[in-house]
């Protein structure tokens, strides 16, 4: 079996601090996705560079305190690349592959266009260049998942109150369609989804910090393993785990037969 674990930490020093590592010991993990490190390799204790013995791999952002993306993994990686090759958006830390014979894993942490509309339009450029990206890795013929938080609920099963946010940044009709390309025309996996197609309000990876989002369940899930089909095939169970609070977002933990 495979375990695959994604997990936006919202600052690895502070889920630390709030018992993420503890947690993570129990879980027996053969690769971790981290997103939003907010953090660089200076600030990272022994602990948090490689965890009860797991291999650490980071692409931190430059600016200080933000963004920033890591894996861990059993075993040692044959090769890792930092970063999807435009500088912009290498310098904000959001893509991390590691590979392992034919099997790529891969965090990623796409913008979020909530904070102006100068950053949807980033999240969009990024979008339109990661759109090839995702072709020539399906195209590839490795087994890749890809780990992390896409800053897009994909349908309205994937956030509570969708009809209100029809018009806000990660419920875009743009941001939907696009999602639905890189499913339907290119022929990636939605992993969640396939185990669990139906489900709604369990569903959820991230509640705003705002009006006690959390404790009424009003999330969306925006955190995703998506994968090759090949790979995709052999999942076989997951959950989100909440019963602690690390972040505002909740691990993703899928199990795969391989």
């Amino acid at each position: 079996m495979l375990r695959i674990i994604s997990a936006n930490l919202n600052g690895i020093r502070s889920a630390t601090s709030k018992g993420f590592y503890d947690w993570l010991h129990t879980q027996d993990a053969d690769f971790v996705c981290l997103q939003e490190l907010k953090a660089q390799a200076t600030d990272l204790s022994a602990g948090m560079l490689q965890p009860n013995g797991l291999m650490g791999y980071f692409h931190y952002a430059e600016k200080k305190g933000y963004s920033g993306v890591g894996i861990y993994s059993k075993k040692p990686a044959d090769e890792i690349i930092e970063g999807m090759g435009y500088a912009d958006i290498d310098a904000e830390g959001r893509y991390l592959e590691a590979r392992f014979g034919n099997l790529s894993v891969i965090s990623l942490y796409l913008p979020s266009g909530s904070s102006s509309e100068e950053r949807q339009t980033v999240k969009y450029s990024v979008m339109d260049r990661f759109y090839p990206h995702l072709a020539a890795l399906i195209s590839s013929g490795r087994d890749v998942v890809i780990c992390g938080d896409w800053n897009i609920a994909h349908k309205e099963a994937d956030l509570k109150n969708w009809r209100g946010n029809q018009k806000n940044s990660g419920f875009l009709p743009a941001e939907r369609t696009w999602m639905t390309q890189v499913f339907d025309e290119q022929g990636w996996v939605d992993v969640y989804r396939c185990l669990k197609p139906d489900t709604t309000d369990e569903c959820y990876t991230w509640w705003s910090n705002r009006g006690q989002a959390r404790a009424k369940n009003v999330g969306w899930r925006i955190d995703y393993q998506i994968a090759t089909p090949g790979i995709a095939s052999k999942a076989i169970s997951t959950s989100i785990y909440k019963e602690q609070r690390f972040s505002d977002h909740a691990p993703l933990i899928i199990d795969y037969d391989h």
